[in-house]
């Protein structure tokens, strides 16, 4: 469905009511929200929410049943001998770990209930899985039980209790002037509030881009972090980006509350439940829950461009919600709430969220580099949800990453990758599968994405692909990587003609 919605950037005064920023940019902009998937068309208001928001980030516990009507602690797994070196390509576990794909190491690291938000290549996902045993689980005994509730009440129940000291209450204010009598005195005015969430021990705060949008440009812009039980904190800004709306911003504190934990959106499911949590309309703590209505859909940012392989939910978002929280059932970070898609400016029930793989991405390069230095081979990929489609029309496995667009003048381009082009009369003619990138097994588009990433601009990378996803025309190119801003520069992003049209993940790949 290709909607064409308006962006209306919603904030709340001191008394609670709703008015339009003049401080935001891009008010009553035309945005593209694409879901190419069904060919109908309309019009309704995308809403950005950076209102008033305290995100409630979930700790994370594994679920095993013991036979009980409870849940109880368990031991957790050894993730191995903390002397191992992840350059002794000899070692047999290293080596069986290698030959996995990154969304399968994700995977034993997200059961070991291992953290990985800081891992940004395959090497380190290897070596945390060797050299850090994995976290002792906690899942509810009789004395977590309340009195009266089932047990899936008092799973959401203590897991918002003990998640509810990382929530960040962000507000941003510019310098004004206030009459005193016969004289004017400074004084600070609040031009709008949000959420956010603390991503690790060190004080980082992640939240929307356009929470802080307002203040970026103005000298000297002061923006206040408060934490449940702790007084508001000054913040500064470590950095950006705009594509991808989302910022990442620092306080400093010697009592820090337990970070939010980190999960994976790759393999998530239409269906499964998820939890909302934020400060709607200005009413803090506020706990909604829904379900994963869909996956991969193409929301305009803030940038001005789109963000790929959002997730849709009913759970209810409202103006205030910008920067929280989506929390699967289990408690984990799977994505940032951005938008609503609505035509009265409240919840709809479809809200869209940053998935969190593409979050941790840019929240780690953002800490480590101050911005986001992506190389890029210039092409567009299907979701792997699309695959999975096409897997069950052809029924033929793909175990790779459909090419969907080369972009005109990409590196890509120059090594001859073709791309997938969706007839007139709406049948495909099925262009490369990227299976392999410098030996590298491909398996899903996250995979792609941390192979690509751990490159440098002018590296040259050997990526094997199936023509017309034919497993017997295999072919290796090379492709020598170019930097997302040097192309976005000299070319523009601008897609070659005949490219498909329906859902695709990720940009600049």
């Amino acid at each position: 469905m290709k909607v064409v919605p308006s962006i209306l950037f919603l904030l709340c005064s001191t008394d609670g009511s709703l008015s339009f920023s003049p401080h935001l940019p891009h008010e009553r902009t035309s945005h593209d929200l694409s879901s190419r998937r069904d060919g109908h068309s309309s019009k309704t208001g995308l809403f950005y929410a950076p209102n008033f928001l305290e995100s409630d980030p979930f700790d994370n516990d594994a679920f095993l049943a013991n036979g009980s009507p409870y849940l109880h602690r368990v031991n957790g797994f050894r993730g191995g001998d903390s002397t191992r070196n992840n350059n002794n390509s000899n070692n047999k576990e290293y080596g069986s770990l290698n030959s996995l794909s990154v969304s399968e190491l994700k995977r034993i690291l997200n059961d070991r209930s291992i953290d990985f938000r800081d891992c940004l290549e395959k090497r380190d996902l290897i070596e945390r899985i060797l050299t850090t045993p994995a976290s002792s689980s906690y899942r509810y005994s009789n004395t977590d039980a309340k009195d009266g509730l089932s047990q899936e009440e008092n799973r959401v129940v203590n897991t918002f209790m003990r998640a509810s000291p990382s929530v960040a209450y962000i507000q941003t204010v510019v310098g004004g002037v206030k009459r005193n009598g016969f004289s004017l005195k400074g004084t600070e005015v609040p031009v709008g509030a949000g959420s956010g969430f603390l991503w690790d021990d060190r004080g980082h705060i992640v939240t929307n881009y356009h929470v802080i949008a307002s203040v970026i440009k103005t000298n000297n812009p002061t923006i206040k972090v408060k934490l449940q039980g702790m007084p508001a904190l000054p913040a500064t800004i470590v950095g950006y980006e705009p594509e991808k709306d989302l910022a990442v911003l620092k306080i400093s504190s010697r009592n820090l509350p337990s970070p939010i934990e980190v999960g994976s959106s790759n393999d998530l499911q239409v269906g499964q439940n998820v939890l909302a949590i934020g400060s709607p309309f200005g009413l803090d703590y506020t706990l909604t829950t829904g379900v994963v209505s869909a996956l991969g859909r193409d929301v305009d940012g803030i940038g001005g461009r789109l963000i790929k392989g959002c997730i849709q939910s009913d759970a209810a978002i409202n103006p205030g919600n910008s920067g929280g929280p989506l929390l699967d059932s289990r408690g984990r970070l799977i994505g940032v709430n951005m938008a609503i898609y609505s035509p009265s400016g409240a919840s709809a029930g479809i809200g869209f969220s940053i998935p969190v793989d593409t979050v941790r991405r840019v929240v780690n390069q953002i800490i480590r580099y101050g911005k986001v230095v992506r190389p890029t081979m210039g092409v567009n990929v299907a979701a792997d949800q699309v695959v999975k489609s096409i897997e069950m029309q052809l029924r033929k496995e793909l175990n790779g990453v459909l090419v969907v667009e080369v972009m005109s003048g990409s590196p890509a381009e120059a090594a001859g990758i073709k791309s997938t082009v969706l007839r007139s009369d709406g049948t495909l003619d099925l262009g490369d599968l990227i299976t392999e990138v410098n030996g590298e097994k491909v398996v899903s588009v996250e995979d792609l994405m941390t192979a690509i990433e751990a490159k440098r601009e002018g590296d040259v990378v050997d990526v094997k692909i199936w023509r017309k996803c034919d497993a017997r025309l295999v072919e290796t190119v090379k492709v020598r990587l170019t930097s997302t801003d040097k192309f976005s520069k000299t070319n523009g992003g601008v897609a070659r003609r005949g490219s498909a049209t329906y859902s695709s993940a990720n940009v600049w790949q």
